[in-house]
């Protein structure tokens, strides 16, 4: 399904539905008939994909990281977004030639709100990007250009449009609890895990062993996929988020 076949009316949402921050771009966009302006900006299908799970859906584009601790005490769940590559500098390397621009605004605020929530034992959910940020924010590092790696371009074939591989979740984890035994992802990045991060483990791979999921010990819920679920009618990460989200409070 693509992301403009998801445009439904949110469902009937409790009372004191979890209120969930999404992350945001932070990037330069033309809008109207004159507008050309920076914006911070999240395709429509992340807030959708929380709401239609029963969530409260709020953006959280970039601010100064000294403010993330009084943000994440007043959310319930934290979904860190989709979007560009990070400042390889994080993990200690020079760019690649096929690395994109990085964003220090957003990749510093992201890292505060993870950094976070994670001490608050909020809720967490990271999207491509987000996994990447959470597996670098642990201490990994990054492939920066897959194909690279794996001699293919299929996690990414056409730049703006998602293309579909299978993902095969690891037995025994959350991930495996969540999803089936083998599904069918909408898949678009040119980045992947490397080096896991201390305390992390992969819980999914794709056919050619590219990390696809990865979590963090214990029973808190801080998950992340490298593909994006809110690109298909699946919401059973995003129901998993919200629903730990309610337990939480």
């Amino acid at each position: 399904m693509e992301l403009n076949a998801q445009s439904q009316p949110p469902r009937s949402r409790p009372d004191g539905a979890p209120l969930i921050g999404v992350t945001t771009y932070l990037t330069r966009a033309r809008w109207g008939v004159a507008w050309d302006l920076p914006a911070a900006l999240l395709p429509a299908a992340y807030p959708e994909y929380v709401q239609r799970s029963g969530g409260l859906a709020v953006m959280l584009p970039p601010d100064d990281p000294a403010a993330a601790a009084s943000v994440i005490g007043r959310l319930d769940g934290l979904v860190l977004a989709g979007g560009e590559d990070l400042d390889p500098a994080l993990y200690g390397e020079e760019p690649h030639p096929r690395a994109g621009a990085a964003v220090p605004e957003r990749d510093r605020w992201e890292l505060a709100l993870l950094a976070a929530a994670l001490n608050q034992g909020v809720p967490v959910l990271g999207v491509c990007r987000g996994m990447q940020l959470m597996n670098v924010h642990a201490g990994g590092t990054l492939l920066q250009h897959l194909p690279d790696e794996v001699g293919h371009d299929a996690h990414n074939p056409r730049a703006g449009v998602f293309t579909g591989h299978l993902v095969k979740p690891v037995p025994g984890t959350l991930t495996a609890r969540l999803l089936p035994d083998a599904l069918d992802v909408a898949t678009h990045h040119h980045q992947a895990v490397a080096r896991l991060g201390d305390g992390l483990t992969a819980t999914a791979h794709a056919e050619d062993g590219t990390v696809e999921a990865l979590e963090y010990p214990g029973e808190r819920f801080a998950l992340g996929v490298q593909w994006h679920p809110e690109a298909r009618d699946d919401l059973c990460l995003a129901q998993a988020l919200v629903r730990a989200a309610a337990s939480r409070r």
